[in-house]
């Protein structure tokens, strides 16, 4: 069900996987700086309550 892009389908697919990788890119960021505030999370929750 591919529409018909003509001359500019070089252009409107380059563009869609531009945008596809900029979104895995954007997901992978952010699961990784997750798992980096989880873990300092962790650290300052294992250190206990300040006196």
């Amino acid at each position: 069900m591919m529409p018909e892009l003509g001359k500019y389908a070089g252009t409107v697919l380059s563009a869609y996987a531009v945008s596809l990788v900029l979104i895995v890119v954007l997901v992978a960021v952010s699961l990784w700086r997750a798992r980096r505030v989880r873990a300092a999370l962790d650290r300052v929750e294992k250190r206990g309550p300040r006196s």
